[in-house]
């Protein structure tokens, strides 16, 4: 397992080595990694080495170092998305070749908060449809999502018929077409409220996803809180140069 020497900075080379390791399963996805002590040694390398290897390789989230507890390797997400794509969570799941699907957790309706009225534009006599649900993937949960908009945008039967893609109910009248949307993004650690729902033990990170849903005139239609398993799901973003 020695590293053979060539050209290149040591740390780059182990670096390969141990990405070689991941792919092949030597190291399989969630495994804890031998001590530093014991791995600089089977490499033949200091582990001043080492650690610089395993630094760039954290901040490449391949592996994930735990105080007082050792270095994992992380798992590859399943699902990866361009997040200047506005696509849906059910057909993120079925590009990777997955059954997306939709466990209500509960919906309620609410008379408008200040903050409603303001952003969906809507006035007091409007209802405010809370829904709660768990997005699966051939039936394991992935994402936890709080949906919020006004309970006219939806088929009056949309909560009886658990409809899968919000999306397509919001669009189904034809009234309404979801445009675009601005996104924020946040890491957490473990949540009190969606780690649970989501099987997560305290060593899986979420990604939660602020989103307001603008339709063709600039209206908000709809405003969501996601909770992604940071574990399941990357999202990147192309930049341009301008």
């Amino acid at each position: 397992m020695t590293i053979k020497a060539d050209h290149r900075h040591l740390y780059l080379q182990v670096i390969d080595r141990l990405k070689s390791d991941i792919d092949t399963g030597v190291f399989k996805e969630n495994e804890k990694l031998p001590s530093e002590f014991e791995l600089s040694k089977s490499l033949g390398v200091s582990r001043a080495t080492l650690r610089e290897a395993l630094r760039l390789l954290e901040e490449e989230n391949v592996i994930v170092r735990r105080h007082g507890v050792g270095t994992f390797v992380n798992p590859k997400p399943l699902f990866t998305s361009g997040i200047e794509h506005l696509s849906s969570i059910s057909s993120m799941i079925e590009s990777a070749g997955m059954e997306p699907g939709s466990r209500f957790l509960k919906a309620t309706e609410n008379i408008p908060s200040e903050e409603d009225l303001k952003r969906f534009q809507c006035d007091g006599g409007d209802k405010i449809l809370t829904i709660e649900r768990v997005r699966t993937a051939d039936g394991e949960p992935v994402v936890y999502c709080i949906d919020r908009l006004p309970a006219s945008f939806l088929p009056t039967d949309f909560v009886e018929k658990k409809e899968v893609s919000l999306f397509s109910a919001l669009e189904q009248s034809g009234k309404i077409h979801v445009a675009y949307a601005v996104t924020y993004i946040d890491p957490v650690g473990y949540h009190e409220q969606a780690s649970p729902i989501l099987n997560c033990g305290r060593e899986t990170a979420l990604l939660v996803l602020k989103q307001l849903h603008y339709d063709d005139h600039d209206q908000v239609v709809l405003y969501s809180k996601n909770y992604f398993r940071a574990d399941k799901f990357s999202f990147h973003v192309v930049r341009k140069r301008v």
